[in-house]
Parts: C-alpha cells; sequence; structure tokens
C-alpha cells in the first residue's frame, strides 16, 4: 500500500508539471519529493586479517566474450553483432567490474566473490588476468549450466583466506517445464581462516521474463531445491554455517523466499534451524535497493544466513547489520525519465555507455570470534 500511495504521489506530480505547462522546471523548484536517498556509506576500510571475511555478490550484467558460441544464445555479444560488442569494450567492462571489487574490498580485497551473468570461464580469467586484480591472487570456481543465453554463476576467492574443500552444481530440472533450462546453484563448502566451516550457495534464479505470475512457480521450484540442501546439511550438522548470496529475481517478501526458501525477516524471531534474510538490515525500501525498476527500487539481490551464523558463541558470526549495498556514485547515474539515481549500466538500450551493471553489488561481514 505504501508502495503505491507513492507511486500515486510522483504520478499526481507529473501530470502537474505536464497539465501545467511548466515541464522545464526540476523536481526540487517544485518540492517533489526525491526519488532516491542513496547516500553513499564507506565499507570499513580497517583491516580484517584474522578477525574476519567480506563476501560480495554482483550480478555483472552480460559478461561476454566475443566469440560466438553455437550452443548458446549468445548473438547480441558477439564481434560484429547487433550491440557492438568488442574486444576493447569487454576488456573495458572487466576493468570497470575490478574498480567496483577493489573499491567494496576497502583496506583488503574481498575474501569471496559470488558473481552471476558470466559466459564462461574465459571472462573470469580475463577479469584476473588482464586488470589490477592479477596481483592478488584470486582463484575462480565455475561450472557451465545449461541456461540458454549461456550466462552461469561464479565465485572467486583468496586462497589464504579460504579454502575450499568441497563443490559442485545443483542442477535445476523443473518437472513442470521439461523443456526450460535455467542456471545452476552454486554451492561450495570450505574452511575460513583455517578455524571455521562455511557452507555457500551462489544463486541466479530464473527472471520474471514473460510476467511475474508466469514465473513464479519456476522460482518456488529453485527456493524448494535450495531448501532441501540446507535442510540436508542442517541435519548433519544443526551448527552449521551457510550463507546464501544471489539474484534472486524476487525480494524478501515474496513468495519464493518467505514461504519455499523459508526465510525470515526478523533477527528476533530466528528460530533453530531457520534461515535469516539479512537484507532488512540494508536500509531497503522502495527508495533504496540493488536494481531500479521506473521510480522504484527493488532488492531482489540478497545475502540470506543461517541461525548459527547469528548466534555463534565462537568462530564465524554476522549482525543483522553486516550487510551492505554498495552504492558508491561512481556506479549511479543521473535519472532524467524518473528523478534521482538510477545504476550506471553497459548499454542505454542499444547505446554503449560504458557503464558497470544494471544492479549494484552487495557486501557482508564476518567476524571471527
Amino acid at each position: 500500500m505504501i508502495r503505491f500511495l507513492l507511486k500515486s504521489l510522483h504520478f499526481f506530480s507529473f501530470c502537474l508539471l505536464f497539465f501545467s505547462g511548466i515541464g522545464h522546471l526540476n523536481a526540487q523548484e517544485l518540492k517533489i519529493p526525491a526519488m532516491q536517498s542513496h547516500v553513499f556509506q564507506q565499507p570499513n576500510p580497517s583491516r580484517r586479517d584474522d578477525k574476519g571475511i567480506r563476501i560480495m555478490f554482483y550480478n555483472v550484467e552480460n559478461l561476454f566474450d566475443i566469440k560466438d558460441d553455437s550452443l548458446k544464445a549468445d548473438e547480441e555479444y558477439v564481434s560484429g553483432g547487433m550491440r557492438g560488442w568488442t574486444f576493447n569494450r569487454m576488456l573495458q567492462k572487466e576493468r570497470n567490474l575490478s574498480k567496483v571489487i577493489m573499491s567494496v574490498g576497502g583496506w583488503e580485497m574481498p575474501e569471496i566473490i559470488g558473481m552471476c551473468e558470466v559466459e564462461n570461464r574465459y571472462v573470469l580469467n580475463l577479469l584476473l588476468k588482464e586488470t589490477p586484480l592479477e596481483k592478488f591472487g584470486y582463484k575462480i570456481i565455475h561450472r557451465e549450466s545449461p541456461d540458454p543465453r549461456g550466462i552461469d554463476v561464479a565465485m572467486l576467492y583468496r586462497p589464504e583466506k579460504f579454502k575450499p574443500v568441497y563443490t559442485r552444481p545443483i542442477a535445476i530440472r523443473f518437472p513442470f517445464d521439461t523443456a526450460a533450462r535455467t542456471r545452476d546453484i552454486l554451492y561450495v563448502k570450505g574452511l575460513v581462516l583455517n578455524r571455521d566451516t562455511l557452507h555457500l550457495f551462489v544463486n541466479h534464479w530464473p527472471s520474471r521474463f514473460g510476467g511475474y505470475t508466469e514465473t513464479v512457480p519456476k522460482r518456488n521450484f529453485v527456493a524448494r531445491v535450495l531448501r532441501a540442501k540446507v535442510d540436508s546439511i542442517m541435519a548433519a550438522n544443526p551448527g552449521s554455517k551457510i550463507v546464501i548470496m544471489g539474484d534472486f529475481n524476487d525480494e524478501p517478501t515474496d513468495e519464493s523466499i518467505v514461504k519455499q526458501l523459508r526465510a525470515v525477516l526478523d533477527s528476533t524471531n530466528v528460530g533453530k534451524g531457520e534461515l535469516y534474510d539479512m537484507m532488512s538490515g540494508a536500509g531497503i525500501s522502495w527508495n533504496r535497493g540493488t536494481i531500479k525498476s521506473r521510480e522504484v527500487w527493488n532488492t531482489i539481490d540478497q545475502f540470506i544466513v543461517s541461525e548459527p551464523l547469528l548466534k555463534a558463541a565462537s568462530g564465524l558470526t554476522v549482525t543483522p547489520h553486516s550487510v551492505a549495498i554498495f552504492d558508491a556514485p561512481f556506479l549511479l547515474q543521473n535519472d532524467d525519465a524518473w528523478f534521482g539515481k538510477k545504476p550506471f549500466r553497459t548499454y542505454y538500450g542499444f547505446k554503449y555507455i560504458g557503464g558497470f551493471s544494471d544492479h549494484l553489488p552487495i557486501m557482508l561481514d564476518l567476524k571471527m570470534k
């Protein structure tokens, strides 16, 4: 209801502008409420050393190479394709992404980075070899998944801080639509700072393309698959520390998150074996999130953690406010159509503008007790 009233307010303001013939005046002159309250909060720049780690997740939006893969629908992003994608543009995007990663890290680089919308290992290798990230020694965990466009999830990690002991992709097969394909969930189990075990899931759930109602069953199904895996881990060890990250294409209050994955938003009411959606601690609202649709910001990129991480007496732990949306000014541009700011993308429609992504990255700090 609040979101509807806000939309109505801004629609009324737009009508006032149009019909009064003073459309040249800006929102500030008309006292129209600002469409965005992004006040950048610099990540804690202090060194983490052996006191904790920082996890980052980023939907990098169409990180493709320039080659045509006959098994993928990647024609938009090939040399000579309709978008005018070139090696230099690809390399510029890689450098842009390295700037984001280095900025998120603060004094140190992020120890773990979850990513989605990467085409293959080649573009990940390029990111780590042809940008300033080269000197930081990141390693790659990536598996090709059956997404029709060829976009995958992946994880980068600093081996001196995180040591994987087991990885596998979790395939998604819809029993009600056997022809459909989507991204795998990437599962990684590893040792943090040689002191505590962490289970990680990197997600990119089915999009809303084709309609919200029509695509809900697919996201609900993926949520149930993920929840079953979480339950099996918790059954083997009720004290398991789990971090789920990703672009869920749903918000923290949507059915797939609340009813199927069963993640709660109230940190004071997280019971044994339950999951907590950290994004309530990131200050999300209609005018602050990770992606913008017209005048409204949505938070479809999220961190979700298991109850033992919130209540740990030793080892890795988080607080409800250990998460943040990284909305540095260089990641945003003026939104002339809907006021305020919007993400600075690589393309505006089919026009190349040389930005970063249509999503803002998120970050999560884990402390070591």
